[in-house]
């Protein structure tokens, strides 16, 4: 046990150090079993509501460089991580949708915050089902939003097609910019700050639509009580 600990450890610190992430991946998680790693990892973060600590975007953007590097298949991982991101939501959905109002009224713990809870519920009255595809570039928002849009009663072809679009879309994304960028010495040598400067590329269509709100002077998002209800997000968008 203490060695898979261990190595889950070596791995967390590995993931903002592509030379050192390569090395790991190159002699301790070979073959399959590095895709089989990532997979639960991407799944964790987006599935289960105690992952939101787990470092989706530069864990993305690192593997977009460890698959230039030749340590993996660009086009396989990006199959596997996409069906992780978008499995991870369902499972979210469903969590929510069947143990939404129970989880709302849970204590906070170790791995859980009522905050952050409340945070995505706010952001999910102010962006309705467009949350779904936004959240994937927050993080901890990413987390609880699928959460969320099944305690609000999001019809569920609804969310999967906001599921879908959003889960392709944000790991491709990240990936292909570390692909493609993971190669240049001056990003290699700043890679903490390129990944930053990624994710902050990543939600500036965010940042605008918010911007465009208030210009409009669109009213704040409401509180309401979480609680199953009918599907809303037709009038929020």
């Amino acid at each position: 046990m203490q060695n898979i600990v261990d190595l889950f450890l070596e791995f967390y610190r590995s993931l903002t150090n592509p030379d050192k992430l390569i090395a790991l991946l190159a002699t301790v998680l070979s073959g399959w079993w590095s895709y089989a790693a990532l997979f639960l990892v991407i799944f964790a973060e987006t599935g289960l509501l105690v992952g939101f600590f787990l470092p989706g975007d530069s864990l993305l953007f690192t593997i977009g460089v460890v698959a230039g590097a030749g340590e993996l298949n660009i086009v396989l991982i990006n199959v596997v991580l996409m069906a992780a991101a978008i499995i991870g939501d369902g499972v979210g959905y469903s969590l929510g949708r069947r143990a939404g109002p129970h989880i709302f009224n849970r204590p906070d713990s170790r791995f859980f915050r009522q905050e952050h809870l409340q945070r995505t519920h706010e952001f999910y009255e102010k962006h309705g089902g467009k949350t779904i595809i936004y959240a994937r570039f927050v993080p901890i928002v990413r987390t609880f939003a699928p959460f969320v849009a099944g305690v609000a009663g999001m019809s569920y072809w609804r969310f999967l097609s906001f599921n879908i679009f959003g889960g392709i879309g944000w790991v491709a994304l990240l990936t292909t910019a570390g692909y493609y960028l993971g190669s240049v010495p001056l990003v290699r040598r700043h890679f903490e700050k390129a990944i930053i400067l990624v994710i902050l590329l990543s939600i500036m269509p965010i940042v605008i639509e918010y911007l465009r709100a208030r210009r409009r002077g669109k009213p704040p998002a409401r509180k309401v009580s979480p609680r199953l209800r009918p599907d809303t997000t037709s009038e929020l968008g």
